[in-house]
This record gives structure tokens, sequence and C-alpha cells, in this order.
């Protein structure tokens, strides 16, 4: 089966400020696939190339097997794309934008614009100019999901989202999994990539540096722990406990980091009446923290 998505020594350098780094990576047809890293990784110079908005200066990319340069135009019939600074023409109302957006490809009918407009409690029949940054943003999630695109790919999709049109955008998103769609999601927003996708990789200062299914990698991230036992305890009892580090007690309640499997934690407090505990996701600084570690200080 063709890749969705698939580069080899993938490479763009501006002047002297190397933006992409001999990336390779490939997206499988029909998989949500996160890509994460910070503002400035590189995350939006990737999608540019493949989208042909920009030419690399080394390696090569195919979408959907074709070639982004030479098969721009069909590639464009079938992907969805929203980029992370969506802007249009204030002017129109989202209606008539998205009209002319669905005649464009081939004239499509206004439902399949209105049912996602709905859905995100979006109204087209404003003027563009007058919504709200997170308005805009439903503007641009309509304009990618409207053709049912074999290959979704977007931007910080959630930028300035309320937290409800938020989950109803990830809703859409396993919707279009199951219909077989591929869902290429750039983001810097850790918990919105745990929901959604199947598999992610972590870049950071253009280079590649994790890719695992979400699972594994939250598995292998560092989270905060906050224990709180019905009685005294002592740092002793946990100190050699496997992938805990910076432990502290103050009276009942114990503080460490846990990396890893919480498998030798767990059964080391089954020897005490816990009465709360509380174990946070890792944040996106602190996995590539993890994924850091050890490596060139350079790239810190």
């Amino acid at each position: 089966m063709v890749e969705a998505i698939q580069t080899r020594g993938l490479s763009k350098s501006y002047g002297q400020t190397l933006a992409l780094d001999d990336l390779d990576l490939d997206v499988h047809a029909g998989e949500v696939f996160g890509f994460l890293g910070p503002n400035g990784a590189g995350k939006t110079t990737m999608i540019r190339l493949l989208l042909d908005v920009l030419r690399p200066s080394a390696g090569s990319a195919t979408v959907l097997g074709l070639d982004p340069r030479a098969d721009g135009l069909e590639l464009r019939r079938r992907v969805g794309y929203l980029p992370g600074d969506f802007i249009v023409d204030g002017r129109q109302t989202a209606r008539q934008f998205l009209t002319y957006l669905g005649n464009l490809r081939g004239g499509l009918a206004a439902s399949a614009f209105e049912g996602p407009a709905e859905r995100l409690g979006l109204n087209i029949d404003l003027r563009i100019g007058s919504l709200s940054k997170g308005n805009r943003q439903k503007v641009g999630l309509v304009q990618a999901f409207m053709h049912s695109p074999e290959l979704l790919i977007l931007d910080e999709p959630t930028s300035g989202l309320d937290p409800f049109v938020a989950r109803e955008f990830l809703t859409m998103v396993d919707e279009a999994r199951t219909a077989g769609q591929t869902v290429f999601m750039s983001s810097h927003v850790l918990s919105e990539v745990q929901q959604a996708a199947d598999r992610a990789g972590i870049i950071r200062q253009g280079r590649l540096i994790a890719i695992d299914e979400v699972d594994e990698l939250r598995a292998r991230a560092l989270r905060h722990v906050r224990v709180v036992f019905d009685g005294s305890i002592t740092a002793a009892e946990f100190a050699a406990v496997e992938n805990v580090t910076e432990l502290s007690i103050d009276g009942n309640i114990m503080r460490c980091r846990l990396v890893g499997e919480a498998d030798g934690l767990v059964k080391a407090l089954s020897h005490h009446r816990v009465i709360d505990l509380i174990s946070e996701e890792p944040q996106l600084e602190e996995l590539f923290f993890h994924y850091y570690t050890g490596e060139d200080d350079n790239v810190a």
C-alpha cells in the first residue's frame, strides 16, 4: 500500500539556518498521525514542503504517492489543508467563501459545508471579518473537511477553539479515520494528540527525535505523581522504587517523578492506605526533555 506521506532526507535551509534536517518519515494510509513540536520546531516548514509551498534544499517527499511539485493539481483535489495562519478576505461571508471553494473543487452542494459548520457552531452567514479568532478557525476547519479528502493536513487545528468545539473537532477526526481518511495533525498540544492520534512523531529544531505509537510515547515519558496517605511515611520505603526520581515527603504527602512503567510504585503503595493519588500527564516540554537526555547539548 502506498504511504499517505513519505519523506527521505527531507531538509530545508534558510541561509545558514537549518529549519528541517534530514527528515525520514512514513505516515500510513488511514491513520491519524500527530506531529508534535514547540513553535519554531519545523512543523509548518514540513507541511509547506509537502504541499509545494516551499521547495526542499535536499531530499524528497511524496504525498498520496504523488510528487508535490509535478502533481500539484491532482494532489490539491485529494487533500484538505488547514494552515496554521488561516487568513482569508474578511469582506465576504463564510457561506460565500465556502461556496467559492466548493466551486473550485468541482461544485459541492451547500450541505457539504453546512453540516460541519453546524457541528462546530459556526454561523456561515456572518462576514468573516466580523468573526472572532475561534470562529475564523472554524471556517478553516470546515473548508478542510467539507470535500471528504483522502488526506487531511492540519496545522495547529485547535488554535483559538474553546474546549467544547475542540472536543467536537476530535470527534470529526475520529470519524475521518473510521471512513478511511488519513489525518496528519501538527500541534504543540500533547493532550489533543494523545486523544486523537494512533502514532506521533516529535520534532525539535528540525530533527525528528522520536516516533512511535502514542501510548508507547506516553509510557516512556515523565509524569509528576502526588500521593496522600492516611498516616505518616518515610522516604526510605520508596527510595529504591524502580522509575521513581526526585522523591520528597511532607508529612503524609509524597511527591515524585515517574519515568516509564508504574508497576514498582503501585506495588510499594499497596502496603499503605492511600487517600488520594494524582498522576499528571506529561507536558510536551518534559517529553522533549526526556527524549533529549544524554543527547547533544546543542539541541537540548
